[in-house]
């Protein structure tokens, strides 16, 4: 049985956590809102100076080679963009699964514990009983871990992929580049 200091502690852990994420989940808001400023002054400034060099445009020709000299830096600030994006949606989520595992572990060790107590006040000839239900839970267990790993293993393929794509788009935006230049 858990006693009321017990009961108060977990509710007071559980709300600290709670405010620990919210501040997180904020934190990559306020991130999030600085990316997109940062991003909508340059594209204002970009926009303005594109604009000046169209109009100062002599010929179909003068203007085909400012379209192609524009697009390169355009693909490379997108990956750029995209690649904060993704780094500030990433830390926090990874915030989010440190918390996640955490209170897992803990609420594992008590129920283990729990478990234990239980085995230890057991009736005489209840062994085989407590020994398949500690066997059970070791099995949860260790589908709970197995799982956590495949979850890590993912989001290190999705990464690996994320920037796989971005380096040929850039490397395609360049090569493309190049050619409308020739």
């Amino acid at each position: 049985m858990l006693t009321p200091e017990q009961i108060v502690a977990s509710q007071k852990a559980a709300v600290e956590t709670l405010f620990g994420l919210t501040t997180k989940a904020f934190e990559g808001v306020e991130k999030l809102v600085e990316l997109n400023l940062t991003a909508s002054k340059a594209a204002l400034a970009e926009a303005a100076g594109t604009t000046q060099s169209m109009l100062s445009v002599k010929d179909a020709q003068e203007l085909l080679a400012l379209q192609a000299s524009l697009m390169q830096p355009l693909a490379e600030k997108t990956s750029a963009y995209s690649r904060h994006l993704y780094d500030i949606a990433s830390g926090t989520g990874s915030e989010f699964g440190k918390a996640f595992e955490s209170q897992a572990a803990d609420l594992q060790k008590k129920f283990m514990a729990v478990v234990d107590n239980a085995a230890k006040n057991a009736p005489a000839g209840s062994e085989t009983a407590v020994a398949v239900f500690k066997s059970a839970v070791a099995a949860g267990n260790n589908a709970l871990e197995s799982v956590q790993k495949a979850v890590k293993q993912a989001s290190e393929v999705a990464e690996a992929n994320f920037n796989a794509v971005a380096s040929t788009a850039v490397n395609a935006t360049k090569a493309t580049t190049a050619k409308a230049k020739r």
